[in-house]
């Protein structure tokens, strides 16, 4: 730190100590100036200038230096100045307080942060230039933050100092006026009966619904603002238009169509999306094929002859197409029609916020408007650029479903929930499987125990697993197919036959023309979307995951409810999409199920915990159906019983979560399920077992200490 910079943080520290030690915070109360209300305001009489100066000099310096009390200025303001003079003395002395803050702020932590956070500060800096002076005028308006920290987070933007002052000051007259006027009125108070005076109730009721005007009214900006240059349709063809049939758009236009809205739905491919046709139901099928395959393999394990087992192969996929086609009629046009929605088949882009170009499968075009439009176009598999790879035909989680012969050795890249199911479906069929991941453990969002827990039976069944792996290159060598793989300084060959890539997924935006309306996405696709899922501009949304952060099914039609009633209701209330209890299961052999923080995610964030384990060794159905491994880890409040996180790693992980999950939603605690009566012999009971283990880790040891004497003395012992 230079020089100028500790000179100057020594002498904010020794205002601010002045400030502490002689209590001058306790002058700014309303209770202490109210006592001297009349000899102040006596004294202003005679010395207005003065008193103004002074009085604005004061309020520069508390807000310059975030100290406490502005409030209370402002009211004094009011009380002591009146309406006039009060206003103009606030409003001039918080715009040079607030320009002062943002410039400390700026001098003394923008070059740092620059210098640690630069691609994060460059892109902060990226839209402050585009809507900075909206976002900060909504900030002043509707202060979601203390005033004194959107002073100093500002500062530390590249936002121009006079765009701050002007944007700051105007953005600040309306809330202004409103406190110094009922400064003008508290001032007034002389008796109980003047509490009651019209004056004084009209003041306190703007000032309760000041904050709900400014919303209304930095919503009517924002809207003009962003619809600036379009031209709003007279009259529409929908309500609502869904983009995609994947999980999100199904629900989005299921609840349209239930509200009894006119909904169209635009899907290009198949109804379903990813999750009927390449994701949840043709894997979930395949691994239990592939478990059924270990059990004729382990029969022995239940007492009977173990079988050899001769997998095949085309049978297996065309079991697993056959269960699609079981599905698919849930998901089917021929049922949303009936239920009201009009399905097009074909390809949609934008032409404006309430416009469409549908071009249709059969090559027809046309343009079809709407009040809200909805994204819910969903991902693919990403590909990244491994030199050599494209030339190896990859797997991936969409073309797998067409192989007809299954691949001997099998190289499958990731060891993410994705890549490890399907490693391990692959590895109990019968391929040799290598599994390559570049980080230190498998499923790397756990904790490390889970993940040596979904390792150790990988191993066992087989699977080669090669951690802290880079694939570098892809190359033929004598006929045989061979990657290279960097790993602690080392280059590592390892031939194969075919290979599955399963390194996260990208969002599908592309052929929508987002970028005519101005909507641009984030690196991996996604559009970024605000809480209530709307995209840039408020009739337009987005849900799953083309939106992220999570990339479940059940998130999507989470998103969606939020995306259909938004885009129906939205103009009446809105609603914040909510996403502290998200579960999710990785399903492979033992499934791992979580809902809340883990261990990691609360050390990071500074939330204390305590840990509660149940080994599913001990229940009693696990030991029967001799899968007696894994276990419940619940975290929870310190001395208390309120969940914060469970991660079930086991047979029937997925069901079991289940109750952890329901209890965090509506606030019930280990107490709740403990007392909850389970039938026995099921998995279900070791939530309560798990609930047991933290009840007697709290036990009142001194209160059955003195039941012990109790007990002791009423048997007569002395």
């Amino acid at each position: 730190m230079n020089r100028r910079k500790l000179f100057l943080l020594l002498v904010i520290a020794a205002i601010v100590m002045v400030f502490i030690s002689f209590d001058l915070h306790r002058l700014l109360t309303l209770e202490n100036l109210q006592q001297h209300r009349e000899a102040i305001a006596g004294w202003i009489d005679q010395n207005l200038v003065v008193a103004v100066v002074g009085y604005a000099g004061v309020y520069v310096l508390v807000t310059a230096l975030s100290l406490p009390g502005a409030a209370i200025m402002t009211l004094a303001g009011g009380a002591f100045f009146g309406n006039l003079y009060g206003l103009a003395a606030v409003s001039v002395a918080s715009t040079v307080g607030a320009s002062l803050a943002f410039l400390i702020a700026r001098f003394l932590l923008r070059d740092t942060l620059r210098s640690r956070y630069r691609q994060t500060v460059e892109k902060i800096d990226r839209g402050i230039e585009k809507d900075g002076a909206l976002y900060l005028a909504t900030l002043r308006l509707v202060p979601v933050f203390p005033f004194f920290l959107i002073n100093l987070a500002m500062g530390l933007t590249a936002m121009k100092l006079r765009t701050y002052a002007w944007v700051s000051w105007l953005a600040m007259l309306p809330g202004t006026f409103v406190y110094v006027n009922a400064g003008t009125q508290v001032g007034q108070i002389q008796s109980t009966s003047d509490i009651l005076s019209g004056e004084l109730l009209l003041s306190f009721a703007l000032l309760a619904l000041f904050p709900l005007l400014a919303k209304y009214l930095v919503a009517f900006l924002r809207s003009r603002k962003v619809y600036a240059g379009w031209q709003k349709p007279a009259h529409f063809d929908y309500n609502l238009l869904v983009i995609g049939g994947g999980a999100g758009g199904l629900v989005s236009a299921y609840i349209g169509a239930a509200v009894k809205a006119k909904v169209a739905l635009i899907e290009k491919h198949k109804m379903g999306g990813d999750c009927l046709n390449t994701g949840c139901v043709p894997s979930k099928a395949l691994i239990r094929s592939a478990k059924a395959a270990d059990t004729l393999r382990h029969a022995d394990r239940y007492g009977l002859e173990s079988v050899p087992v001769q997998a095949s192969f085309k049978r297996i996929m065309s079991r697993v197409k056959n269960i699609i086609a079981q599905v698919e009629p849930h998901d089917s046009p021929e049922r949303y029609q009936q239920l009201g929605v009009d399905c097009i088949a074909g390809e949609a882009s934008f032409v404006s916020p309430w416009e469409l170009e549908v071009r249709h499968n059969d090559g027809r075009t046309e343009r079809l408007t709407a009040r809200s439009i909805i994204v819910a176009t969903g991902g693919k598999p990403a590909l990244p650029p491994i030199p050599g790879l494209d030339a190896m035909a990859p797997l991936t989680s969409d073309n797998l479903w067409d192989l007809q012969e299954q691949p001997q050795r099998l190289l499958v890249l990731g060891g993410g929930p994705i890549g490890s199911e399907l490693a391990h479906a692959f590895a109990r069929l019968g391929s040799q499987v290598v599994q390559v991941e570049r980080g230190d453990r498998l499923l790397a969002r756990e904790d490390g125990d889970v993940s040596a827990v979904v390792k150790a039976q990988f191993e066992a069944d087989g699977i080669d697993v090669r951690l802290q792996h880079a694939a570098a290159e892809f190359c033929v060598e004598d006929g045989e197919k061979v990657a290279y793989c960097d790993h602690n300084g080392e280059r590592v060959r390892i031939p194969f036959d075919q290979v599955l890539v399963a390194l996260g997924r990208a969002a599908n935006t592309s052929g929508l023309n987002l970028e005519r309306i101005g909507v641009e996405t984030l690196p991996n696709g996604t559009v970024p979307v605000d809480d209530d899922m709307s995209v840039r501009f408020p009739n337009i949304f987005a849900c799953g995951d083309v939106a992220g952060p999570y990339q479940f099914t059940h998130a999507a039609a989470h998103q969606a409810w939020y995306a259909a009633v938004n885009g129906l209701f939205g103009q009446f209330k809105r609603f914040r999409v909510d996403y502290r209890v998200m579960p999710w299961v990785t399903f492979t052999s033992p499934e791992v199920a979580r809902v809340g923080l883990s261990e990691a995610e609360a050390k990071a964030q500074g939330i204390d915990y305590e840990v509660t384990r149940y080994g599913l060794d001990d229940l009693d159905r696990a030991i029967a159906e001799s899968e007696a491994q894994g276990f419940i880890k619940v975290l929870t409040v310190p001395g208390k019983d309120k969940i914060l996180g469970t991660v079930v790693v086991g047979s029937h992980g997925a069901e079991i979560l289940a109750e952890f999950t329901l209890a965090m939603k509506h606030g019930l605690g280990l107490n709740k399920i403990l007392g909850t009566i389970h039938p026995y012999p099921t998995w279900n009971e070791s939530a309560k077992y798990a609930a047991g283990e933290w009840k007697r880790a709290h036990a009142p040891d001194r209160v059955l200490a003195m039941l012990s004497k109790l007990h002791a003395w009423r048997l007569g012992k002395r």
